[in-house]
C-alpha cells in the first residue's frame, strides 16, 4: 500500500512539474507570437512611432567599403528601412542589358513593399530607387534613363562608388556579385 501511495505521489509531482514547464513555454511562445504580430502589423501599417528607422549602409561584396545611405521620407523607403532593420539584405547583382550607369537587385518576393512610382528621366550617381515588383535600382553614375520608379534614398558620399561597383568580387558559393544593405555599424 505504501508503495502504491508513493508511486501515485511521484507521478502527481512529475505531472505538476511538467505542467508548469509547458505553461511557461506556452506563455513565452504566446508573448513572442504577439510581439512578432505587432512588429509585422507596424511594418505593414507604416507605423512610425513603434521603432526608429536604422541608419543604413551599402557594401559591394561582403568586405567592401561602406557607403552610408540616407533614406527618403516616403512609405516605400520606410518599409525598406524597417525590413533591413530586422535582417540584413544580401542581394545578387544584375544589370540592365549593357547599361554602364546602374545595377538592379531583386528583393525576395516574401517582402511586400508598396510603391508610389513616378516618371523619372534624370538620375544622379548614388540615387537608390524602388521599382515594382520588388527591385532596387542603384545609379552609380549620373544618367538620363526614363522609367517609373520610387526614389528611396541617396548614398551620402559617392567618392569611390564607381570603383566599388566595378571591383565588386564574385562571392564564393553564390557565383554572383552581391550588394549588402544593413544597419550601420
Amino acid at each position: 500500500m505504501k508503495k502504491k501511495i508513493f508511486t501515485l505521489m511521484l507521478v502527481a509531482l512529475l505531472a505538476m512539474s511538467f505542467a508548469g514547464c509547458t505553461s511557461k513555454k506556452a506563455a513565452t511562445e504566446s508573448n513572442n507570437a504577439a510581439k512578432s504580430s505587432t512588429d509585422e502589423s507596424n511594418i505593414e501599417s507604416g507605423d512610425k512611432t513603434s521603432a526608429k528607422l536604422p541608419n543604413l549602409e551599402v557594401r559591394f561584396g561582403p568586405n567592401g567599403d561602406a557607403f552610408s545611405l540616407n533614406l527618403d521620407n516616403n512609405k516605400t523607403a520606410t518599409e525598406i528601412g524597417r525590413y533591413i532593420g530586422q535582417v540584413d539584405w544580401n542581394l545578387p547583382i544584375y544589370h540592365f542589358g549593357d547599361s554602364n550607369v546602374m545595377q538592379y537587385y531583386d528583393i525576395p518576393s516574401s517582402y511586400k513593399i508598396d510603391s508610389d512610382s513616378k516618371e523619372v528621366t534624370t538620375e544622379k550617381a548614388g540615387e537608390l530607387y524602388y521599382s515594382s515588383p520588388n527591385r532596387i535600382i542603384l545609379f552609380y553614375q549620373d544618367a538620363k534613363v526614363k522609367g517609373n520608379y520610387t526614389k528611396v534614398g541617396q548614398l551620402k558620399n559617392t567618392n569611390g562608388l564607381n570603383e566599388a561597383v566595378k571591383n565588386n568580387p564574385v562571392v564564393e558559393g553564390w557565383g554572383n556579385k552581391v550588394i549588402s544593405i544593413s544597419p550601420a555599424k
